[in-house]
């Protein structure tokens, strides 16, 4: 079946949450945040995760797309809009409960930490922010990463505005250089996942 990706409506979060909490699970910076438990469902545990880390970002600042093979998501991919984002503070705010009761008080603290550092990587000026991407185990190998990237990249052109994210690994910077992005500086201090920053600039 063919698939289709469109903008997320908000009784879809969950859904995209989940599917990035399968594409997640085993991520090494997460398992530093939030190793497993015993006898714990770890995808639905890390559901709520990433329904609070969309949540975070205000609606208005915030691009969810999915992917979707019928009526199933199978991707699912979250964009900040550019800096500054109204009612940021208040948005993540209200979803601290819900980081807490994930992650625990040490695993929020760890995750602050890294975030900062992950933040003082970007460049200061505008852009758009790739802040999550990933797709279901049963529908990898089938480009739905690229077509939620041609997705999203096709509305930032349309802007002409500038896009950004990190990458760990060689396998998903070939994809996101087919994307038009280039190889940045490394990202230090965030363990062994090595990420380095990509920059796409704006199509004129």
């Amino acid at each position: 079946m063919t698939i289709t990706v469109r903008p997320a409506s908000e009784s879809e979060v969950a859904a995209a949450a989940a599917v990035l909490a399968e594409a997640f699970a085993e991520d090494p910076v997460l398992l530093e945040f939030r190793p497993p438990r015993p006898g714990e469902d770890r995808i639905a545990v890390l559901g709520d995760l990433f329904t609070a880390l969309i949540r975070s970002v205000p609606a208005t600042s915030r691009a969810l797309d999915v992917a979707l093979d019928g009526q199933r998501i199978v991707g699912a991919a979250l964009w900040e809009a550019p800096r500054p984002h109204a009612g940021a503070v208040e948005s993540f705010v209200a979803q601290v409960p819900a980081f807490l009761r994930v992650l625990g008080v040490g695993g929020a603290l760890r995750a602050v930490r890294h975030l900062r550092r992950m933040d003082r990587a970007r460049p200061a000026a505008p852009h758009w922010y790739l802040a999550e991407i990933g797709v279901a185990a049963a529908a990898r190998g089938r480009g739905v990463g690229g077509l939620l990237l041609e997705h999203a990249l096709d509305r930032v052109d349309r802007r002409r505005q500038d896009a950004y994210l990190e990458s760990s690994t060689p396998h998903n910077r070939r994809l996101y250089r087919r994307h038009g992005f280039g190889d940045g500086a490394p990202i230090t201090g965030v363990g062994d996942a090595a990420p380095i920053s990509m920059w796409r600039p704006a199509v004129v």
